[in-house]
């Protein structure tokens, strides 16, 4: 905490982020929580891509097998992570400290999200030597790989600022975690051809249809394919601002009481 501490008042924006984002990255590299992300999140994401998603029996050099299965543990595994942001100081009681800097709230919520986003983008940097193996099989599609990439590093960030916004409202982590997995699971589960289904068959195809266009799972399936599209770009970043505007605001909230 003592670099947090020694932010200076004429400095109060971008040097709190970058002290409060220092200060985050350490405590998940000085416990075991990132560590235990990275590694089960490998686990099982492996898991998923050769056994249930027979990347051998496809016998084709491609990562489709691999990236379809990122919406469903990013689901889960990410608001496991991002609970502790704000419960967990709570539970400590850093947060009357934290609270009380001369720093914009904006800038504490920003500092412990990239943190956490961070890990997320180790973990998924620790997963490009499948790429290499599918070069090294075949010849892909490594433009479409790349756009893949970059889309479940998006969809990587709006899970954690869901999880963000549930962990500033509730000091228990388990519901945070709860909370967020329900609210994730909503957003993703709109783009199942099911629930389409399900929606035509009361307000028509055309409504169901634009329902869908909330959903994570139909602009990250648009990504991976290789479609580049400015509005899937600004629907993850749009619902990434809007969470932690949310945050900000039970921040806000706290420090105000």
């Amino acid at each position: 905490m003592s670099s947090v501490v020694a932010v200076k008042k004429k400095r109060p924006g971008m040097a709190s982020m970058g002290a409060i984002y220092r200060r985050e990255l350490l405590s998940y590299l000085t416990t075991p929580t990132a560590y235990v992300f990275v590694a089960v999140f490998l686990f099982a994401i492996g898991l998923f891509t050769f056994q249930v998603g027979g990347f051998f029996e496809a016998r084709r050099a491609e990562l489709t097998a691999f990236f379809a299965f990122h919406p469903w543990i990013f689901m889960v595994f990410l608001p496991a992570v991002a609970m502790r942001l704000w419960a967990e100081e709570t539970r400590s009681g850093a947060i009357e400290l934290l609270l009380t800097l001369p720093a914009p709230t904006w800038s504490l919520v920003l500092g412990k999200y990239l943190a956490a986003w961070t890990v997320a983008a180790v973990a998924l940097l620790l997963t490009t030597p499948l790429w290499v193996t599918v070069n090294l099989l075949g010849h892909p599609d490594n433009a479409a790989i790349f756009t893949g990439y970059i889309a479940s590093l998006l969809m990587a960030g709006a899970y954690l600022a869901i999880g963000s916004a549930m962990s500033a409202i509730t000091p228990a982590q388990i519901v945070a975690f709860v909370l967020a997995v329900m609210v994730a699971f909503l957003l993703t589960a709109l783009g199942l051809p099911l629930v389409s289904d399900f929606f035509s068959g009361f307000v028509g195809g055309a409504v169901a249809e634009s329902i869908s266009r909330f959903s994570i799972l139909y602009h990250f399936d648009a990504a991976q394919r290789g479609v580049v599209e400015f509005r899937s770009i600004f629907y993850f970043l749009s619902l990434i601002a809007l969470c932690l505007g949310f945050t900000a605001l039970a921040v806000d909230a706290r420090r105000g009481g």
